[in-house]
């Protein structure tokens, strides 16, 4: 039976939501341009916008997903920030210039420098999808945790009202500052997420019965014929799901992956532009990787201590063998949340459930902004004004559509949430593995593009068109539960969504190549 929440939780919930309340205030300045509205006037510091890219790029899927790895598997995704650091060095090196030198707004509006303004809405429409998605996935997430506190399950109806109940706070913290306010925020969230799971890695140390060394032997050697869960570089070749987190799958996959995350994503290139210049911009992107290593490696090693807990019995001193994995409303997959409602104390239960709502809220904040400004830049300004109707939108008329705008977005999330209800428990997927792999589907056409325009003089509007549907469809095509559409039993294979991404994003290319470009020149002749 779940414990209630006693009055030190509650009075620890009142003082998160006057910190809510009186931080919106403050930061939400009423944004008078565009500019302003989008990119903080490109005047953010480099240590904040560093902090707002690792609370983005984190999340709920790294609160709950990374005690789920360590709980399942071992620290092979610490090994991950190798590919970051790669990617980072692409992106600083062939983009981020680019990005400054031509003044965008979004990363699509690049595009339009290369290929004509239609390139940039059939980007922009991609992302949006791709965007939706995973984003999605992050408030399902979130929501999964706040249906357990709420309501004590995570039935269907449950869940969609905690999605609704996360979707209301974002919109309204969000909708009046625009970027400005979603940093200083995610700065917020972030100290109180990295407490709370320092809280917990604390007092599960405490309540094994055990010193470091027997932990550190057991983990070593699990028994059962299980692996060591302190791996961190797993150099087997395997293709399928249980190989995801490989040093060849990193290699590969997951550098295209953080490639496409830092710099083809609005999500978290948005931060980056707020910067002053591409070399601050830069440094930012690289601080937040170096941050980012210490904290995952602590949700992570919660994982590893909760597998002590509940499955050696006999470090435990519990006198209870073969012990069964704790289950809640048979959802194995929230094993963190099964911990914190049912094992923490009082005071603790209450930051932890708070550092919960503080990722998802920097999740569904980075979402509505970096969305919003691709729908009014590259597809209201830029298509419905530009083309359509032949006029110059003001800027106040830009901040207006730019709040409206936010708020279908936070609709079309909740809706996407939702689905991923059902979508998450149909494919077993852990939940780490289930936010990456739903990049997959915008990631792999946009990455064609990109690398068609930095590296050749190919392509043309109806190339680039074709390289972002088949980019979509390919990992679609690739998913278990289309396999079998169109695949006997017999054929149905399980591959990897980084391997999957590989594939998706060479097809791209090779696609988009197809085409011939009226302008013959690439990005990288040109002079940064």
């Amino acid at each position: 039976m779940i414990d209630q929440f006693s009055l030190l939780d509650w009075s620890v919930f009142g003082f998160y939501a006057l910190i809510l309340v009186l931080s919106g205030l403050w930061f939400n300045r009423k944004a008078q341009s565009s500019k302003d509205y989008f990119l903080a006037g490109n005047q953010m510091p480099v240590w904040l916008v560093g902090v707002s890219v690792l609370a983005t790029s984190q999340s709920a899927a790294t609160f709950l997903g990374g005690p789920d790895q360590g709980y399942r598997g071992d620290l092979t995704y610490l090994a991950t920030n190798l590919a970051g650091f790669i990617a980072a060095f692409f992106v600083a090196y062939f983009l981020m210039p680019k990005f400054y030198q031509y003044k965008v707004f979004t990363v699509y509006e690049l595009l339009a420098q290369r290929f004509g303004e239609r390139s940039k809405y059939q980007a922009g429409t991609v992302y949006l999808v791709g965007r939706l998605f995973a984003s999605g996935s992050r408030l399902y997430m979130a929501a999964l945790a706040v249906a357990m506190i709420l309501f004590g399950n995570i039935e269907a109806l449950n869940v969609v009202l905690s999605i609704l109940l996360i979707a209301v706070i974002g919109f309204a913290y969000t909708m009046y500052g625009g970027i400005r306010s979603v940093i200083y925020s995610d700065l917020i969230q972030a100290c109180v997420y990295i407490l709370a799971a320092l809280l917990v890695l604390g007092y599960l140390l405490l309540s094994i019965p055990a010193d470091f060394s027997t932990i550190w032997q057991v983990l070593a050697d699990p028994g059962d014929g299980q692996s060591s869960k302190l791996t961190v570089f797993n150099f087997n070749l395997d293709f399928g799901g249980a190989g995801v987190f490989s040093f060849w799958s990193i290699l590969t996959g997951f550098v295209l992956l953080n490639i496409a995350a830092f710099g083809l994503d609005q999500d978290v290139t948005q931060r980056m532009l707020t910067c002053k210049d591409s070399k601050s911009a830069t440094r930012a992107l690289v601080s937040s990787i170096f941050m980012g290593i210490p904290v995952v490696l602590i949700f992570v090693c919660i994982g590893l201590l909760l597998f002590v807990y509940y499955q050696r019995p006999d470090i435990m001193n519990s006198g209870i063998s073969d012990a069964p994995t704790p289950e809640f409303v048979g959802q194995t997959v929230t094993i963190f949340m099964y911990y914190v409602l049912t094992d923490l104390p009082n005071g603790i239960k209450a930051v932890v459930t708070i550092g919960i709502i503080a990722a998802a809220l920097s999740t569904l904040n980075s979402g509505l902004n970096s969305m919003s400004s691709v729908a009014v830049q590259d597809l209201y300004k830029g298509y419905y004004c530009g083309v359509i109707k032949k006029m110059q939108p003001a800027e106040t008329q830009l901040v207006t559509a730019g709040r409206i705008s936010m708020g279908i977005v936070a609709i079309l999330l909740s809706g996407m949430a939702a689905l991923c209800y059902y979508w998450q428990q149909y494919t077993d997927m852990p939940l780490l593995a289930f936010a990456l792999s739903v990049m997959v589907f915008s990631y792999s056409g946009l990455l064609g593009v990109y690398f068609t325009a930095l590296f050749t003089n190919r392509g043309s509007p109806t190339s680039i068109l074709a390289a972002l549907i088949i980019g979509f469809s390919i990992p679609l095509l690739m998913q278990p539960y289309i396999q079998t559409l169109y695949l006997s039993e017999s054929h149905q294979f399980d591959l990897n969504f980084s391997y999957q991404l590989l594939i998706a994003t060479s097809v791209a290319t090779l696609i988009c190549c197809l085409g011939k470009s009226k302008q013959n020149k690439t990005f990288s002749a040109e002079a940064a």
